[in-house]
């Protein structure tokens, strides 16, 4: 018996013990984040802001290395992210700095859209006028990520490695062969003969309108990339579209070297001669973007605000990571209350999505719209939705290379009728009137004519207000809107040609024209949703879904948010990848 005590008394020590050493190393893991997240960069002279071009390009940062760094030890995988708000702001004090010295592109992996990208090299061009360098380096080059290197005064490539150099392509999985096999059919109401978002589901193949939309798109955005290459490497788009037929990531080392499109081919560690060489001292220190991201800016505190708003993803109604409604509305109802803030940019990155959420979006913004100038800054996609809650602005913005349009509106609804009888299940219940059971009748029998009717009077209705929307704001009427909407993609390019968007610019323009629009002279740009601290990153990050799951989860989630209720969507065809 006093054996069991013995061990009794041990295990409660040895609990007490854990507990408390555990409380401690969290205390000290959790005053590390703190610490860290609170410590302030300092530069030194000959200093080099390292910007590493992999990951994935987002508007607004929500990991970073050290998040994803703490997120593997509880074995998970979080996606490291390039916060477009924050790499704009680095390069920006980069150009200010005097310690600075020049920025070392490193890699050339980087996932973005071509405006994104477009937006870091305008910042980039913008940075070269303060006579620093820029010297780009990778591996292997993707051919997004080549065009912009290309503006680096130097551009190096590893002596085995290569450079995509192939022209765009765009290409579409289809689903509905898959789905007669299991027995589904999906039944699709839409207004917008280019409306294509729902063609996996009912085609086998490109509609010829979807085809025709998609070339034109293609060979807009390819021209400017070209364009953009045979300014900065001094070569004529005509050699540039040659080398793009030869696909020089097949071609020989030779080949490579001598095409122009590099300066030479190196290893890594022969960096450390270029870097001495531009620096003049071999005692330069190179500064990672996270460290930059530390240097105390030496902008001046001002009374008077310019409010930059994010929204960038998907348009949902209740929940989501993209653009919630109800949460959108509140915080541009929040913005627009403060009298400080003398003018917005709307900076709008969004494929679309729930027809009602756009709607209440672009009623929070058209009240705020008469209390202070309101500008639309489009990133990589402003289309459908997103067009839809850009259109009202005083200014609309977009990049060449901004997708944006598709006017339409669409509904999908599965019918799981014919899969349920290869299963053996049968359905019976009871209504009060004949369309009690309307919604559900769809899903299991499939539309009658007059469900199909009611369905597509809604659609249309829809439509029609999204097209007085447009035609209102943009001082066009309802059949001139209606010429250029069926849903049809357009290029920032023919966008502005058609009237759909003012200017061509970036989000630094869009904020010089609110002040102006404004009137102020001295201000401070705030930004919305406010970054969110380290510490709270990390803990985040501890519940992150790893790679595999996303893949998995990618087309399911793509197909669920369509076919819930509401049911109309405005949007693009999201799964547009140009390559």
């Amino acid at each position: 018996m006093k054996d069991f005590w013995k061990y009794v008394l041990a295990t409660i020590v040895a609990l007490l013990l854990l507990s408390i050493v555990s409380s401690v190393l969290t205390g000290m893991f959790f005053g590390a984040i703190l610490a860290f997240s609170d410590s302030e960069t300092t530069l030194s002279k000959h200093s080099v802001y390292r910007l590493d071009l992999d990951g994935v390009l987002v508007e607004q940062a929500e990991s970073d290395e050290f998040t994803a760094a703490f997120a593997e030890l509880s074995g998970k995988t979080v996606d490291k992210e390039l916060g477009l708000e924050d790499v704009l702001r680095n390069i920006r004090l980069a150009k200010e700095n005097d310690n600075i010295d020049g920025i070392y592109l490193k890699g050339g992996s980087l996932q973005g859209g071509f405006a994104s990208m477009k937006e870091i090299r305008d910042a980039l061009e913008d940075f070269k006028e303060s006579g620093k360098f820029v010297v780009a380096y990778a591996d292997g080059y993707g051919q997004g990520n080549y065009w912009l290197a290309s503006v680096a005064d130097k551009v190096y490539v590893n002596t085995h490695g290569e450079v995509s150099w192939s022209g765009l392509s765009s290409t579409l999985m289809f689903y509905s062969g898959a789905l007669e096999k299991l027995g589904v059919e999906m039944q699709v109401v839409k207004v917008g003969t280019f409306k294509s978002a729902v063609e996996p589901y009912i085609r086998k193949d490109m509609s010829d309108a979807n085809r025709l939309q998609m070339n034109v798109l293609l060979q807009d955005i390819w021209q400017g990339v070209v364009a953009d290459v045979a300014k900065s490497r001094n070569l004529t788009e005509e050699e540039l579209n040659r080398l793009a037929d030869l696909n020089m990531a097949y071609q020989s080392e030779d080949v490579l070297q001598k095409s122009g499109l590099i300066d030479s081919m190196i290893y890594l560690q022969d960096m450390e001669t270029v870097l001495t060489n531009l620096c003049d001292t071999k005692n330069y220190k190179l500064v990672s973007h996270s460290s930059m991201l530390s240097v105390k800016s030496a902008e001046k505190y001002e009374k008077n605000k310019i409010a930059v708003i994010y929204a960038e993803g998907d348009i949902t109604d209740e929940s989501g990571n993209g653009i919630v409604g109800k949460k959108m509305v509140s915080l541009i109802d929040k913005v627009a209350k403060k009298d400080n803030v003398k003018a917005v940019v709307f900076r709008v990155n969004s494929p679309g999505g729930s027809a009602y959420a756009s709607e209440q979006i672009w009623h929070a913004l058209s009240l705020l719209k008469e209390k202070k100038p309101l500008v639309v800054s489009m990133g990589d996609y402003a289309a459908s939705g997103g067009y839809y809650i850009s259109c009202l602005a005083d200014t609309i913005f977009a990049q060449e290379n901004t997708l944006t349009g598709s006017i339409g509106i669409f509904g999908l609804i599965p019918s799981y009728g014919k899969l349920a009888g290869k299963l053996g299940l049968t359905f019976d219940g009871v209504q009060t009137n004949k369309m009690g059971r309307m919604e559900t009748n769809m899903v299991i029998k499939g539309m009658s004519k007059e469900e199909r009717d009611l369905l597509q009077g809604t659609v249309n209705r829809g439509y029609e207000l999204f097209v007085s929307r447009c035609a209102e704001a943009r001082d066009m009427t309802t059949e001139q809107i209606k010429k250029i909407a069926e849903g049809r993609v357009w290029s920032g390019k023919k966008a502005l040609e058609l009237g759909l968007v003012d200017a061509i610019g970036n989000i630094d323009d869009a904020v010089c024209a609110a002040a102006q629009m404004a009137q102020v002279e001295n201000y401070q740009v705030v930004t919305y949703p406010e970054a969110k601290d380290k510490l709270t990153k990390v803990i985040e990050s501890f519940s992150g879904v790893d790679d595999t799951e996303k893949l998995m989860l990618k087309e399911f989630n793509q197909l669920k948010k369509m076919s819930e209720k509401p049911s109309l969507q405005a949007r693009l065809p999201y799964f547009i990848e140009i390559r």
